[in-house]
């Protein structure tokens, strides 16, 4: 099984083996006879082909896959033939249809194209509705069921879905320096991002900045250099503009830095290489070889020392560059600013108009108090005597001082019944003292017991107010 068949069988939900008959059937005689049959057969092809292309599984001549574009060739068919059901015999009609609808697009097509693939002539549409009525009624067949050969199509699915990553990697490029690139410098910064790590074959490049500078509008480029859009440049000016002197100067320079990078990296690589062969000398006991390598050492060291000088200016001056850029930008907003405070200081009328307005502010402020006055002397009523109104006030708080003292008394003496009802539950839970026979106990002469203690503290305890005195009769106790 081929690179291609098995992804599809493995992510496509639609190349599952129930499906797999009808995808590899010919079905170009259902467009009439079962319509949506035939829409679902061509577009699980067209869906298929474009996922493998852009994950890079698809056939193709160059030493890099390509991800933007397809080749149709017999390697694609080869690639699709399956052991059981042999090659797809309706492909050719599904990249017919798609190339029809202007889902695959022929690649010199694309790229001499002057106008937008999103725009259409208003001469083609009359054509296009005539030709889908023809269809309708069975007058006019489709596009064809033949396989294309030897062409490269472009998938425009694919592009769409690059130029969204490429817009998300560039959202956080606002500096003018960081914009602009030279071709080479903006393939090599871009490309592993854009693709989850994979390469760009060359048509895939040509194809994508086609895309972004013609039909997204994201870059502008000449060929040689390439700038980034700014989203914040909306003014006329800013969409005809075109690349300027500047902008090849600054891409030639981060080039050159770029490429400097490069080589202190491998220079670094080569010293230290050399210092180890020298060491692996010595321990041998080789001094041809060591010296050597010293040799090439110094001279390695002495190449990096000037690359890094070279580097080390060349960042000097980008970051002059930078500078002088964000300044131009600076100069610009406060120009717009400048004009904006014109125009709203032209609208207020200066100083003397101001004064005016106030003035004419505090004069209407002025008579809507004086109609305030003439109403509040109108609805005015009787003289309130403020003694009469002090005298019922004064006379409420006593009265209210009253009921409270008359509430405080009753909690008091319900607080003092209490603790007798409990002092005498006390009392009763003690219960009689037994004794040895009938006594007739004096008050005076009575024995001391808990019972009588209590009693005799009890004695003197009463709630009325009189002067009369308690008698108690003897107690005469039961002998048992």
């Amino acid at each position: 099984m081929s690179e291609l068949l098995d992804f599809l069988l493995q992510n496509d939900p639609s190349f599952r083996k129930a499906r797999l008959p009808s995808l590899y059937s010919d079905f170009s005689s259902q467009r009439t006879l079962n319509p949506d049959g035939f829409v679902a057969n061509v577009s699980a092809w067209k869906r298929g082909l474009s996922s493998a292309a852009l994950a890079g599984h698809t056939p193709s001549k160059s030493p890099v896959r390509n991800h933007l574009t397809l080749e149709l060739n017999d390697a694609l068919l080869r690639a699709l033939e399956s052991k059981q059901f042999g090659r797809p015999l309706a492909l050719g009609t599904a990249l017919q249809e798609a190339l029809a609808s202007g889902e695959m697009i022929p690649l010199p097509q694309f790229l001499k194209a002057t106008q937008s693939i999103y725009q259409k002539s208003w001469g083609s549409i009359p054509w296009a509705v005539a030709g889908w009525a023809l269809k309708q009624i069975g007058l006019m067949g489709g596009p064809g069921d033949s396989m294309p050969r030897e062409q490269v199509v472009v998938i425009l699915h694919n592009l769409e879905e690059v130029a969204k990553a490429f817009a998300k990697a560039t959202s956080e490029r606002t500096a003018p320096f960081e914009r602009i690139f030279s071709r080479t410098h903006f393939r090599r910064t871009f490309e592993a991002s854009l693709l989850q790590g994979q390469r760009l074959s060359d048509n895939d490049f040509d194809v994508l900045v086609k895309f972004l500078s013609r039909d997204k509008g994201l870059l502008l480029t000449d060929g040689h250099t390439i700038r980034i859009r700014d989203p914040a440049e909306t003014t006329p000016a800013a969409a005809t503009s075109s690349i300027s002197e500047d902008d090849s100067a600054i891409a030639s320079l981060k080039e050159l830095m770029e490429e400097l990078t490069r080589q202190t990296e491998v220079l670094s690589r080569r010293v230290d290489e050399l210092n180890a062969a020298a060491l692996d000398a010595v321990r041998r006991k080789n001094t041809v070889s060591a010296r050597a390598a010293l040799k090439s050492k110094k001279l390695a060291e002495g190449n990096l020392a000037t690359r890094h000088a070279t580097l080390s200016q060349l960042e000097d001056v980008a970051a002059k560059i930078q500078q002088a850029a964000d300044n131009v930008q600076l100069v610009r907003v406060m120009s717009a600013s400048a004009g904006a405070l014109r125009s709203l200081n032209a609208q207020v009328g200066g100083a003397d108009r101001v004064d005016a307005v106030l003035d004419d502010l505090r004069e209407q402020m002025g008579q809507v108090d004086e109609v305030g006055n003439v109403i509040a002397e109108v609805g005015a009523g009787a003289i309130v005597d403020e003694a009469e109104v002090e005298d019922e006030f004064e006379a409420l708080v006593a009265e209210e001082s009253r009921k409270e003292e008359a509430a405080e008394r009753v909690k008091r003496e319900a607080r003092e019944a209490e603790e007798t009802r409990r002092r005498l539950a006390e009392l009763e839970k003690l219960g009689p003292t037994p004794v040895a026979g009938p006594v007739t106990v004096d008050e005076d002469k009575r024995p001391l017991t808990p019972v009588t203690a209590a009693a005799n503290v009890l004695s003197g305890m009463h709630l009325s107010t009189g002067d009369e005195t308690r008698k108690q009769e003897p107690e005469r106790v039961p002998a048992e």
